[in-house]
């Protein structure tokens, strides 16, 4: 399926579509192709290879990166600023309090005047709507970071680590995500139906993704969702957990943790899963709550390489958002 076909595809379905006309954004996976998807992976494996080999790559010399944060992080902010200056470019970092996006200044004026000064625009916020209307605004391309809808980035990291240890061809995996229905759960769903590997949703109830991605899930018959952690991880290759109280839920902590302690990611319930089972965690963890201590820093966690992996995905991202002949040019290697 091309790029138009892809958007139109999503408009038919009632998804935001938010592209100006020659350029592209990053704000979620459905938008890609199964041949961006394959070629995005083939040039984050290249990256991460040459790295290690001491070769350098900077395809975005002279290029900068504007970043904006609404909500702080470790991983996003190290991952970008680093993968940037290994492109040869620059990365600028926006604190809150540095724009005021909705409150000093709309998400349209900061838009259209960082559309002057800088090549690319990634932000990481609470609300996806912010996400969209810089995306609408900007004619420079916009990547989603996270907000409280998606979070694109860590999807393309996991399927990366996936790769490393299952092979390329993932269609075959069972996939159990055990936790809240939020942004990394609807992100997941999306992969799902671009990859075609069986999702096995496990959460309690109250906590379900949202109305449309739910009923895509359904639609599409990728897998299955069930309140039961149990049945959710039945010889399941991987599963994936993340954090039961996310930023900005900080009142709901007491309530989630009782809604979810049946949810935890621990040895009883690893041991449901296929003997080979990897277990992922988008981090930052809450050790003791989502998932112990004898878990996380086991031999079955991959978590590691998920993090490591943000940085070799989002250069993939940058790179073929403002060279896109390298991303052709690497899928094509990659697949000969």
């Amino acid at each position: 399926m091309s790029a138009v076909a892809a958007q139109r595809k999503r408009a038919a379905e009632g998804q935001d579509v938010t592209e100006r006309p020659g350029k592209r954004d990053f704000l979620d996976m459905s938008s890609l192709t199964e041949g961006e998807l394959g070629g995005l992976l083939a040039l984050a494996a290249r990256f991460k290879g040459e790295l290690r080999s001491g070769i350098e790559h900077p395809y975005l010399r002279g290029r900068t990166l504007a970043m904006i944060f609404q909500k702080p992080s470790l991983r996003t902010r190290i991952s970008f600023e680093t993968g940037m200056a290994q492109l040869g470019g620059h990365a600028i970092y926006l604190a809150p309090n540095d724009i005021g996006i909705g409150e000093r200044e709309s998400a349209k004026d900061v838009a259209r005047n960082l559309s002057r000064w800088v090549d690319l625009i990634m932000i990481r916020t609470f609300s996806h709507d912010t996400c969209l209307e810089l995306a609408r605004e900007a004619s420079v391309p916009v990547i989603n970071a996270l907000t409280d809808r998606l979070h694109p980035c860590q999807l393309l990291a996991d399927l990366q680590a996936l790769q490393e240890h299952f092979g390329r061809d993932l269609r075959k995996l069972r996939i159990a995500f055990v936790g809240d229905g939020f942004n990394l759960a609807q992100s997941w769903i999306e992969a799902a139906s671009l990859i075609g590997f069986e999702l096995r949703l496990g959460i309690p109830q109250g906590y379900e993704p949202d109305k449309s991605y739910l009923a895509r899930f359904r639609r599409e018959e990728h897998g299955v969702l069930t309140h039961d952690p149990v049945e959710a991880v039945k010889d399941a290759d991987v599963i994936y957990t993340d954090t039961w109280t996310s930023m900005g839920q900080e009142k709901e902590a007491a309530r989630r943790r009782r809604d979810f302690r049946d949810f935890q990611v621990n040895d009883a319930l690893l041991a449901h899963a296929a003997r080979h089972a990897l277990v992922m965690h988008c981090l930052p963890a809450h050790r003791g709550e989502e998932i112990t201590d004898a878990v996380l820093d086991g031999p079955r966690s991959i978590v590691l390489d998920q993090a490591e992996n943000r940085l070799h995905a989002q250069k993939a991202v940058m790179v073929w958002l403002k060279r896109p002949e390298i991303l052709e040019q690497t899928a094509l290697t990659h697949s000969a």
